[in-house]
């Protein structure tokens, strides 16, 4: 077999090539195309290859490309490769040979890639995030014009119905006018394009059976849970409930040596998409009786300026873990009963 490390850029993939003996059997570059990817599959006719490229961007087409080519291919997690092997010089070719020189140890540290499906499932439920994150951008613009001049503003909701006539009547310079006017008609557009998503999400998780179990919880509903389920794809490849949780980035940063034992922000490791959702979910998950009382305690306990924050990231931990009970055993949300106080 021959083993083959790829480093993928913006315009071009460098190759290195690995004989069954592990010695450099060429180095080439070629297009980042589906031509120039067909082309290389074509040097090598008839010979069983093994691909290896990091994960970014642009991956998951090369790794679609080369295996409709006949070609093994593994993703690697671009984290753990540099742990493998750490660099003191680093260019594309040094890089593509160490991917090779991996893969020919079998010491590939390989992510799971999510079937077309799921795929598509993280597409749409990410876009609808995307959107969202524009439309208050644009709203946040608006605030920011009115403390420019001094207008303060006397409705909850300065998009609603009685905000939409008190932007109309107030009286801006010409130019903040023009830029008022043209933001609200793109967050109109936005608004239009948003519910459009949304639709399709809750007419796509009406027929998911995970979409559904998921929509059990206090706090998640059809976006969210079509969101959770579509980020975590398979849940039989995380062994334990701390893998699931891990897998959310939602743990500190450790780091232990003798009796010193430091703990650092979150690691913030796996889909940023998912953080997002479970942390939403807590908004009205911690109102519910089984995390009320801890989601209190920290709050109290830590202050008011910190405590909220760090509150909403252990009931998101604690979330992950019910959805990973919940998913294992396909049974819906079903909360342990509070310990029984200690008794003389």
């Amino acid at each position: 077999m021959l083993h083959v490390g790829l480093d993928l850029s913006r315009k071009r993939v460098d190759v290195c090539v690995f004989d069954t003996e592990g010695e450099v059997r060429c180095r080439l570059t070629v297009r980042p195309d589906a031509d120039g990817l067909r082309q290389l599959a074509a040097r090598f006719p008839g010979e069983r290859v093994r691909a290896v490229v990091e994960s970014m961007t642009g991956a998951r087409f090369v790794h679609d490309t080369l295996e409709g080519c006949g070609w093994v291919v593994e993703v690697a997690d671009a984290q753990r490769v540099k742990a493998l092997a750490p660099l003191t010089a680093k260019t594309d070719r040094i890089d593509a040979r160490v991917l090779a020189g991996l893969s020919y140890r079998d010491l590939i540290p390989a992510v799971w890639l999510p079937p077309p499906e799921v795929r598509g499932m993280r597409e749409l439920a990410r876009f609808r995030l995307h959107l969202v994150r524009h439309r208050t951008g644009l709203k946040n613009r608006i605030h920011s014009s009115l403390i420019t001049w001094g207008i303060a503003v006397p409705v909850s909701d300065l998009f609603g119905l009685g905000g939409r006539n008190l932007l109309g009547r107030l009286e801006l310079p010409p130019a903040w006018r023009e830029t008022t006017q043209a933001t609200l008609e793109a967050i109109d557009h936005l608004d239009g394009q948003i519910t459009e998503c949304d639709r399709q999400l809750r007419h796509a998780g009406q027929g998911d059976p995970t979409v559904r179990l998921l929509q059990t919880i206090p706090g998640i509903g059809p976006i969210l849970g079509f969101t959770i389920a579509a980020e975590i794809g398979d849940i039989s490849r995380f062994p334990t409930a701390k893998h699931l949780v891990g897998y959310t980035g939602l743990c500190p940063r450790v780091h232990q040596s003798g009796d010193s034992d430091w703990r650092g922000p979150l690691a913030k490791h796996g889909p940023r998409w998912l953080r997002w959702a479970l942390i939403e979910a807590t908004t009205w998950a911690s109102q519910h009786p089984a995390y009320h009382q801890r989601y209190q305690t920290i709050s109290r306990r830590l202050g008011r300026q910190r405590g909220p924050a760090v509150a909403r990231v252990d009931c998101a931990r604690q979330l992950t873990t019910a959805i990973w009970w919940m998913l294992t055993r396909q049974q819906p949300f079903q909360p342990a009963s509070p310990t029984p106080p200690l008794v003389a």
